[in-house]
């Protein structure tokens, strides 16, 4: 049975466009054109990522991580 994880990408703007990143596996960084580009190559470098952890009988991350706004006062 397939199971369903949940990953949580971070999107950066950069001068070519954006830089992606998964929180929780952070060697898989992609880039793209546009957020959709990134996306897209976010997946793509995820899938590869697993298929190599599963080449080489690596326990994947899990998901799933916290995130919550941190105020802060900045004068």
């Amino acid at each position: 049975m397939e199971k369903i994880e949940n990953y949580t990408a971070r999107y950066v703007r950069t001068e070519s466009g954006y830089l992606g990143q998964l929180i929780e596996w952070p060697e898989v960084v992609t880039e793209g054109r546009d957020l959709d580009d990134a996306r897209e190559s976010l997946r793509d470098a995820l899938n590869e990522m697993m298929l190599a952890y599963k080449d080489l009988n690596r326990e994947l991350p899990r998901g799933s991580a916290l995130f919550e706004p941190m105020p802060v006062v900045v004068s």
